[in-house]
């Protein structure tokens, strides 16, 4: 038997704390979403023709879903932490399990919503990600993310990883897809993040 990759290891490690710690993370967060997440999401189902569809890659306890629902947008939600799914779940909302890393996508999307959890995928797999994002997309579909501004990663109970404007930029362009805009802004802990829209070409 293979012995698990230190990537491996690091993602392991980040999904089962959060599935410790799921519900200690949703009391924090609870109706209290940034308003430049909120105000991306808007942006971003502007090209979303009504009633389509978008993939969440990690919904946690689903109010980004419930946002791009409220705007006439149909959902799949996923995450790799069954806990979230759970919390959706006693709402009365449906997710399914998904790891980025590693499983498949489907497709294709109107959209992909990637809110504040591709900074938990290791930097050595962002392309490969991204790629899945490119090819989950429908021609002239859009993906966003938010992801935390910085040098380096910390490990330790949760892996995240920091990345310059202009090297997530660069990764969104390897991958095929045309960035339409950013945008940072400082959320809690004074955390610097930045949007990013981008779509796959027609």
């Amino acid at each position: 038997m293979t012995a698990p990759t230190p990537v491996r290891e690091h993602m392991d490690r980040t999904i089962a704390s959060y599935e410790a710690s799921a519900r200690d993370y949703n009391a924090i967060v609870a109706g209290h979403r940034p308003p430049e997440i909120e105000g991306a999401v808007r942006r971003m189902m502007q090209r979303v023709p009504a009633g389509g569809t978008v993939l969440e890659i990690g919904s946690g306890s689903g109010q980004d879903a419930d946002f791009v629902e409220s705007l006439g947008g149909i959902v799949r939600r996923t995450d790799a932490v069954q806990a979230f799914l759970d919390l959706q779940a006693e709402r009365g909302k449906k997710g399914e399990l998904l790891n980025v890393v590693t499983d498949a996508l489907g497709g294709p999307y109107d959209a992909v919503l990637a809110m504040c959890v591709l900074i938990h995928v290791d930097r050595a797999q962002i392309a490969p990600v991204l790629r899945k994002v490119f090819d989950a997309l429908a021609p002239g579909g859009v993906f966003l993310a938010a992801m935390r501004i910085g040098e380096g990663e910390t490990l330790g109970d949760y892996q995240t990883v920091y990345w310059s404007k202009d090297a997530f930029a660069d990764a969104l362009a390897a991958a095929g897809l045309d960035l339409q805009w950013d945008s940072q802004w400082i959320g809690r802990d004074d955390v610097t993040w930045a949007n990013f829209l981008a779509c796959r070409p027609r």
